[in-house]
């Protein structure tokens, strides 16, 4: 549900956020390089166990799946998934558009027919995120920012909209830990703006708190 009016969510813009101190930036990357390889270590086998899985559901296709995204500053970069969706699951976008769940420059649909039977179910518990931890380790993403948009959804931003791209996208974030695919563009923007305002170690433990909740109990996520 929307509840931000058009007016007030433009007249909100970017301070002078605890982003840009030098301390917050140096603790927050060697927080996220230590975080992602530990995670990548621990998750060797679960990896494995999921990638065979993958491919017995489906063998048509690889078991990852890598998209263009922008970044920060509008900086392109490859993001890494567990495919959740049938092969060339891309090409078949425009047929869909009509079918999009969600407001302004984001698609989404509850009920994707594209999706697999596993890829249902790694989806609603965020388990098809987690080769996103290979980007936050070379510094492509964060473990906590704005979700990375689409080069697609960035045609369609408005100059308030883009403020969102002033920093590293994260792997979860406030719109995540806030009601995700429920929550409509406009409120996903004024969280992200909200996040960047406000960043800092606390606001970023809590929110990596949440998550680790919302993977348990989904909230929104298809």
């Amino acid at each position: 549900m929307e509840t931000t009016s058009f007016a007030s969510r433009h007249e909100q813009v970017i301070a002078q956020p605890e982003l840009r101190s030098r301390t917050y930036l140096f603790v927050k990357r060697t927080f996220d390089i230590v975080a992602s390889l530990t995670g990548l270590v621990l998750l060797a086998i679960p990896f494995l166990i999921i990638s065979v899985i993958i491919k017995l559901d489906d063998h048509k296709g690889p078991v990852f799946y890598s998209q263009d995204r922008i970044g920060a500053d509008g900086q392109p970069f490859r993001m890494w998934k567990f495919r959740s969706m049938v092969a060339d699951a891309d090409k078949m976008v425009d047929q869909l558009v009509a079918s999009n769940d969600v407001t302004g420059a984001m698609f989404k649909i509850k009920d994707d027919p594209r999706i697999t039977r596993i890829g249902r179910f790694i989806r609603k518990y965020s388990i098809d995120e987690l080769p996103q931890l290979f980007n936050v380790l070379i510094g492509d993403m964060t473990l906590v920012g704005p979700r990375p948009p689409l080069p697609r959804e960035v045609a369609d931003y408005t100059d308030y909209d883009k403020q969102r791209l002033s920093v590293t996208p994260g792997a979860t974030g406030l719109w995540q830990v806030s009601g995700r695919s429920d929550v409509g563009f406009d409120e996903m923007v004024r969280l992200d703006i909200e996040y960047i305002n406000h960043a800092c170690i606390k606001e970023d433990l809590k929110i990596i708190l949440k998550t680790f909740v919302i993977v348990v109990k989904p909230n929104g996520a298809y």
